[in-house]
């Protein structure tokens, strides 16, 4: 199999995550999400903590909390999202040099914009799918569920056209814009990997 690299993009409840994860299965390939922030920590010496909090959302957080080592624990020491930011895109270059991978948001398809071999897909789903989606999953009503959505929705959203000056969840960003109630979740990853395929991509 070529070295691709699939960049998921996702609406909070689409499934995105989920669909992800069947592709690095019928693929088998890794799939960074979680995995991603642990080596961004580990490549940069800070703590796991401060990536999950700082996780595709924009403020400022001081060290103190966070630095993992000792002697840098200092009030006036501060990390921004724009160092981070370049952290995880280093390790993000890193990984589309070294393997195939799934990576889930992140701005991935913007920092490997100009890397071969890659496809830069956005899942999607409409809102009542969705809200029933993370309703069941949270224990939550689908009023909360939909409060939750679209606050999740408007971080990521704010966090992606910040670092890439362009718009989350446009169409002309991306490969392939998906509609992940249609097919359901194996059907919009084997529908995916149809596209990569007849794209080039994949020989398999």
């Amino acid at each position: 199999m070529d070295r691709i690299i699939i960049n998921v993009g996702r609406q909070f409840g689409s499934g995105g995550k989920q669909v992800a994860l069947m592709l690095g299965e019928k693929l088998g390939i890794k799939v960074y999400d979680n995995e991603l922030i642990s080596k961004a920590a580990e490549s940069s010496g800070f703590s796991k903590d401060l990536f999950r909090q700082k996780d595709e959302k924009r403020s400022l957080f001081s060290f103190s909390s966070f630095f993992s080592t000792q002697g840098f624990g200092q009030p006036e020491n501060y990390v921004n999202e724009n160092e981070l930011f370049k952290i995880q895109s280093r390790v993000i270059s890193d990984i589309a040099e070294k393997e195939a991978a799934v990576i889930v948001g992140r701005c991935a398809d913007y920092i490997l914009r100009d890397r071969g071999c890659t496809l830069d897909v956005f899942i999607c789903a409409p809102m009542e799918i969705r809200k029933k989606r993370i309703s069941d999953r949270l224990g939550i009503s689908m009023d909360k569920a939909e409060d939750l959505i679209e606050k999740t929705d408007r971080k990521r959203e704010t966090y992606y056209n910040y670092f890439t000056f362009g718009n989350w969840g446009v169409a002309s960003n991306y490969d392939l814009c998906i509609d992940s109630s249609i097919l359901d979740i194996d059907g919009t990853a084997e529908y995916i990997i149809d596209f990569a395929r007849r794209a080039g991509l994949l020989n398999l």
